[in-house]
């Protein structure tokens, strides 16, 4: 059955969220396939290191490039399209979609489209200072009419601390859950319905059981979406 259904392409940028996605797709494509069964699944990642230096220097040519080579080498593969399990380089996506190979599933369409089904209309976005200083969900949320709050300043840098120093190299501290618990109970507090895990790592520390919000979890719902796609 895992035959017939549409090769994914994974365009990795850390590690750890990439690696939930996969293996999201992997045990969650049973559901659909039957046990043990899942649909192809390729994945293509750079040095991190490559990334980021690019976004330090808010070079987002530089970082279409790279989903772009990625992308190139997957569409080699046989891959028939394209997700990124990564919310922060989607700010390169304008650069992307025109001149890829494949098509891609957009990670905060796909977290929007999830928000308005559950009949969310305030949620908080988290994620790297890179992300939530952009307008990747921003844009995709309010196309929907949904409103959103983006963390504080200061919770912003140390929420991109804990991120990029702690989570995605796999280092799960109790402070760096009860920080995420902090922020997003003041975004409750300031009106918000749920909050989007707008890095592909939070779901590691963060999730409905002990969020003082209903969670948007970007990395399973955009495996998910992958899988409905990949199964038709």
């Amino acid at each position: 059955m895992a035959a017939m259904t549409q090769h994914i392409g994974i365009v990795g940028c850390s590690a750890a969220g990439a690696a939930l996605c996969y293996q999201t797709l992997c045990t969650e494509g049973a559901q659909w396939l039957g046990p043990h069964a899942h649909p192809e699944v390729s994945m293509h990642t750079p040095s991190l290191a490559e990334y980021v230096a690019r976004l330090d220097r808010g070079d987002l040519h530089g970082v279409a490039e790279l989903m772009l080579a990625s992308a190139q080498k997957l569409a080699a593969s046989g891959a028939d399209f394209l997700i990124c399990p990564d919310n922060t380089i989607h700010q390169a996506f304008d650069h992307v979609a025109s001149r890829s190979p494949l098509p891609w599933l957009h990670i905060a369409d796909v977290v929007a489209a999830e928000a308005s089904q559950r009949g969310y209309r305030r949620v908080g976005i988290t994620g790297t200072g890179w992300l939530v200083d952009s307008e990747v969900y921003p844009e995709k949320l309010a196309a929907r009419g949904l409103a959103y709050l983006r963390p504080e300043a200061a919770e912003r840098n140390e929420i991109n601390r804990i991120i990029m120093d702690e989570l995605v190299c796999g280092v799960f501290r109790p402070e760096g859950v009860a920080y995420f618990q902090q922020v997003i109970g003041r975004m409750k507090a300031d009106g918000c319905d749920a909050v989007v895990l707008g890095c592909t790592e939070i779901p590691l520390i963060i999730h409905d059981g002990n969020s003082p919000l209903p969670t948007l979890d970007s990395t399973r719902l955009l495996a998910r979406a992958a899988l409905r796609r990949a199964v038709g």
